[in-house]
C-alpha cells in the first residue's frame, strides 16, 4: 500500500470568473420567485438558454437538469431552495455555483466558475431579460412571452 493518495484531477477549460449583479425591478418578492423556480415561466425569458423537457411544475432542492447555451451544456443541481434564495452547482460547460437571491422590488444574481463562455456578458443578459420579462408580466398578466 502506498503511503499517500493518488489523486485525479481532471482538467477545467477556462478561467475563473465571478460577477455579481444586483437590480431593482417592479415586482414582488413572490413574482420573483416564481419567474426562477417554475420552469415554464424560466424558460420565458432564460433566452437563449434551453430548459429541458420534462421538468416538474417547480424546482425543489436536488433537482438536476441541463441547458444549452447553443452547442454547450451546462448542467445545474438545485443545492438550496428558499423563499428568497436559489443555489445552483453547475458543471460542464461552467463548473462553478450561481446564486439568487431577491426581496420586494430587487434581485441579486451572484455567478462564479471556471469556463470559457463570459459569465458577466451573460449575466447580464439574463438579469436584463428577467426586467424586461417581469415588466411585461406586470402589463399583461402572467401570460408573457419574450
Amino acid at each position: 500500500m502506498l503511503p499517500f493518495t493518488i489523486l485525479k484531477i481532471n482538467p477545467m477549460l477556462g478561467t475563473l470568473q465571478q460577477s455579481n449583479l444586483r437590480i431593482e425591478l417592479d415586482a414582488s418578492a413572490s413574482t420573483v420567485r416564481e419567474s426562477l423556480v417554475k420552469p415554464a415561466l424560466l424558460q420565458q425569458w432564460l433566452w437563449p438558454q434551453r430548459l429541458p423537457e420534462g421538468l416538474p411544475e417547480e424546482l425543489q432542492s436536488g433537482a438536476k437538469f441541463t441547458t444549452c447555451l447553443g452547442p454547450i451544456a451546462v448542467h445545474h443541481q438545485v443545492q438550496t431552495l428558499e423563499s428568497d434564495r436559489l443555489v445552483l452547482l453547475l458543471s460542464q460547460g461552467i463548473d462553478g455555483f450561481h446564486e439568487w437571491i431577491w426581496g420586494d422590488g430587487w434581485v441579486q444574481s451572484r455567478l462564479e466558475g471556471v469556463t470559457l463562455l463570459p459569465i458577466n456578458l451573460g449575466q447580464t443578459v439574463s438579469l436584463w431579460r428577467l426586467r424586461e420579462y417581469l415588466v411585461e408580466r406586470e402589463k399583461h398578466g402572467s401570460k408573457v412571452s419574450l
